[in-house]
Parts: C-alpha cells; structure tokens; sequence
C-alpha cells in the first residue's frame, strides 16, 4: 500500500524542549515578518510530556528570550531555588556537607527554578499551536527520507496494527510521509534516527566519542513538616564509589508538597555486575536523603540516558536538509547538571538559521552550515567550551579529585585553561569481565523506601500494544548467552531499569535463554549505548506506547 503524503516547510521530529521551542521561534518569526512558514511537529508519547523525564533545575535563559513575558502566560516554573546543599556520602550512614566558598560556581543555581520539564514542554505545546504550528502526538517518526541526491526529503511515521510476526492486523493503518524543506531532529537522547544520521553523514568524523548517564527519577509526597520548597540537594560518593563508579545524586523540593529524587549511573562504570536501578534504591537510605522520604509516599518513576560528552563530543549538527539539535546532538551542560536551557537555546539558533534560509526562497537541499557558526558564538556555544574538561575530568580522576579539577577550572580560571581534556574510550568498551570484578550484593528492597523494578515500571505508565513487533532489536540474537554471558554476566539483566532483559533457563531443555520483555521499556536507551556487543538497537515502536510521565 502506498503511503499518503504531507507537505511542509518545516517538520520537527519530537516535541521536547529543543523541538518546541525551534516552533515557536519560526511561528514568531513569521507572524513577525508577515510570511506564511508550515510548521509540524511529531510526537511518539500518547500526549506531549509523556516521555519528558528531567530533574530538573532549569535555567531560564533560553525561556526569557523566547518569551520575556512568560510569567504573564503562565508558564509552569512555580519553585524558585532558594538554597543549596551539596553533600558527599561517605557511606551509608556518614556524609559531609561541602562549604559554599568550595562548590563549582556551575552548580549554583541562584535564579533557577525546580520544575516538571514535562509540563513546560506541555506549556510551550500550547504557545506554538497558539500561533499555528501543528502537532501531532502519538506518532512515531521510524524512517528518515532521502532525495534521489541524498539530502533529507523528511520522515515517514510507522505503520500502525502490525502483529508481531510481522503481518498486518485489522487494525493496521499504513504510516504516513511527512516531506519539508527542513527537517530539524530533537528527539532527546540517543535518538534512534539521529544515530543513523550520524553514521549516514559522518557527523562524528574526528570527534570523542559521546558518552552518557543514566538518571532513575521518583516523585514522592512527602511529610509537610519535612517540606523545604525551593530546596536543592546535590550528592556525590556514595554508593557509587564501592564500585568504581562515577555519578551523583539529587533531590529537589517542589510545590505541594512533593519532592523530586534521583541517581545519576555514568555508562562508563566497569563492573558488569553494577545495577544502576540497586544503587538508587540503596542510595534513598543514607540520612541526608532518608529524612525527608520517611512517611512519605512514592507516586512516580522513570528512567532516561542523558548526554554528558561536552563539546569534544558534539557531531556535526548540519547536514542536506536538516539540523541534528538539543539532547539528540548532545548540548547538555554536565558541569551544570542541565540541557534544557541548551537545548532550548539550540532550537532557538535552528529556527533562526532556517527561517533566514525559507525567507531566501531556499528549497531546503542544501547544508545549512551558518548554524555552526550561530551556536559557537552564541552563548551556548561559549559555556559548552567553558565546560569542556568538565565529564573527562571526573571520568579521568573520580567524583571528588574531579570537582577538586572542577572548582579550579571554573571558579578560578572560568573555563579558560589552556588545554582541552578528552575521554576517547566509548562507555560500552569501559565493561572488564565479570570474573576480574566483585560481586556486588543489594538488599532486598523495604517497600518503604527502597522498592523492585517491576512495581517501580508499574508507576510509570508505561504500556506498549502486546501484540507488536519488538522494537529492541538484537543484530545477533545468540550473542547474550554465547558472548555477553560467560564474559560480562549479561549485563543487560541489571543496567535495565525496567527488567525488560532476563536470561532465563528452558524447563524442557536446561539450556539458557535471552528473553526481552518489551512491554516494560520505559524508553530509557541504556541498552542501545552500554551493550558491550553494540548488538541491541533500540527503535520506534508503535506511537503511544512507552511511558505516561505526569509531573515529571
């Protein structure tokens, strides 16, 4: 069956905050300059900010130039941050608050807000329809489309009611072309076409390669005597540290009285048998956390890799036809523990780039390479430099020798040292055997504070049509028991956070087996970055499917 077709000038593929704000800008521009610019925005979540997960302390710069008035439109940000505490764990009882005068000038956040980057984008949603632009959510972007001459053509979205072997249902609805001039990619994290259009246009060519985190987030209502709203804690050490690995901590106070709290893994720890899903139920048990948990209740849980390379990472952003942008390119600030202001601030740059380019009466083929030039002298641009030894400095020396280089870095020489750090060993080839590394054991979980995958899954909405294909696909399905296994222990069984990945044995034949439970993918990515095999690729399935983020 032949697909229907929809023209536009522009098409956005996610409606994350790069995504939503480059919208924005374009419908302003063209209310601005009075020339008429079709705009489109896909979505893979049920609604927009179904799959937005972020902690988040957000910086308002990119908010204040897209709307300076944004108080006035209700924007979501009610939570203004008004202390900081920074703690090192020194185990599971002891810590150490850090003096003030010592902590990284990045990691204070006067003038920030705590919010639900959810309800932003679903705020900036609103605005961008306000002034035209379409959106559609529950569309999955699964294909790039190239011209006869290999520029972007645009996206097609995927087949709907395809049973899991592979024939159609009475349901099936045939996916959709979406053509542009401009095809701007802001699909979060990882994404699944941004990671094909790397490799197809050799984005990364002569770049470190990028590297990420995984964050594991719970909302909880909490005590109202244990309340402190606008109250930001930041950790590091432990539990990470028993084992090697980098990452921090986190837990925010927001309004009615709720707290955010999560973990941060790094992806490049070396111990097959860490769980970063273990170390954050471990993790809420110290003091500095445990307080403000006790008598409370957990109301939601997620999962999301987040980018934390810098600069030394960053690909190509242009290519024939269309921008890679936010999150999907890898702009977040790790030296800040934010990407939302950048990546907003990348759309900003992609809208203005494009729009000089459609008011040209460009057709949209050729290369935008001035957006390069936009975003390094933007100031995103200038704080990603400024925070380029930031993640190889910690992956180089560890949490606290690392802030100690951190501290110097920013606080004394503002990010102008005359040398530039790099980290070229992907997170996936960081795994030794399981045989040279300890065990590690986790308690078992209280049901008070400390919970297990599958009720963890359950709060976060997530729900995939069964009778689907799988969309975690393994290149070579017998690698996890004859590779992964004897070698790493599978580490697939516990980087997952949502026990999607089980090796199970075969009743009749005693033989061990790799059983992917796809129904629980709560959309995270870890398993397309950390498999040591590079053998799962995580693509789109149905539109819809994945998880249901409220609040977060």
């Amino acid at each position: 069956m032949e697909r229907e077709s929809m023209a536009f000038d522009v098409v956005i593929v996610g409606a994350g905050p790069s995504g939503l704000s480059a919208a924005c800008r374009l419908m302003q521009q063209a209310q601005e300059s009075g020339q008429e610019v079709s705009v489109c925005v896909v979505e893979k979540g049920s609604e927009v900010g179904a799959h937005i997960l972020s902690g988040a302390v957000f910086e308002p710069t990119a908010l204040n130039e897209l709307f300076p008035d944004w108080k006035e439109k209700g924007a979501p940000l009610n939570t203004p941050v008004v202390a900081d505490d920074i703690y090192v764990l020194r185990n599971a009882e002891k810590s150490i608050k850090v003096p003030n005068l010592f902590v990284p000038k990045t990691m204070h956040n006067e003038g920030n807000y705590i919010i639900s980057l959810g309800n932003l984008c679903r705020w900036l949603a609103e605005q961008a329809e306000s002034m035209g632009a379409e959106i559609f959510p529950g569309f999955a972007a699964s294909e790039v489309l190239y011209h006869e001459d290999g520029s972007v053509k645009g996206i097609a979205t995927g087949d709907m009611g395809i049973a899991a072997n592979g024939e159609k249902k009475d349901s099936y609805m045939p996916g959709m072309e979406l053509h542009a001039k401009y095809t701007l990619f802001t699909e979060g994290c990882r994404g699944h076409l941004g990671k094909q259009l790397i490799a197809q246009f050799k984005l990364d060519e002569g770049k470190d390669p990028q590297h990420y985190g995984i964050g594991i987030k719970e909302l909880w209502d909490i005590e109202p005597d244990k309340h402190r709203e606008g109250l930001v804690v930041h950790t590091a050490g432990w539990p990470l540290q028993e084992s090697g690995s980098m990452g921090g901590g986190f837990l925010y106070h927001i309004e009615n009285h709720q707290v955010v709290v999560g973990l941060i893994t790094d992806l490049s720890y070396s111990n097959p048998h860490v769980s970063p899903f273990e170390e954050f139920q471990r993790y809420k048990h110290n003091p500095v956390i445990r307080q403000y948990l006790e008598g409370g209740k957990r109301v939601s849980y997620g999962a999301r890799a987040l980018t934390k390379g810098g600069p030394q990472s960053l690909p190509r952003m242009s290519f024939p036809g269309g921008l890679l942008l936010g999150c999907d390119a890898g702009t977040m600030n790790s030296a800040k523990i934010k990407g939302s202001h950048t990546a907003m601030k990348s759309g900003l740059l992609a809208a203005e780039t494009v729009f000089e380019a459609l008011k040209s009466g460009s057709e949209g083929r050729e290369n935008l390479t001035s957006y390069q030039d936009r975003f390094d002298q933007s100031w995103l641009g200038i704080e990603l430099h400024q925070q380029r030894n930031f993640s190889p400095a910690m992956h180089k020396f560890g949490n606290i020798f690392g802030a100690a280089f951190a501290f110097i870095d920013q606080n004394l020489f503002n990010g102008k040292l005359p040398f530039t750090l790099h980290d070229t060993v992907p997170d996936y080839k960081q795994l030794k055997p399981a045989a040279d590394c300890s065990g590690l054991e986790y308690p078992k979980p209280d049901g008070k504070i400390s919970f297990d995958r599958l009720g963890s899954v359950f709060l976060s909405n997530t729900n995939h049509e069964e009778d689907q294909p799988c969309h975690l696909k393994l290149t070579d399905p017998d690698i996890p028991i004859t590779g992964n296994l004897p070698m790493f222990d599978e580490p697939a069984q516990r980087y997952c956070p949502a026990g999607v990945y089980e090796v199970v044995e075969d009743e009749a034949t005693g033989k061990k087996q790799f059983q992917i439970n796809s129904q629980n993918c709560v959309h995270c990515k870890t398993c397309d970055i950390k498999d040591p095999a590079q053998n799962i690729t995580w693509v789109t399935p149905e539109g819809t499917g994945g998880p249901n983020y409220p609040n977060m």
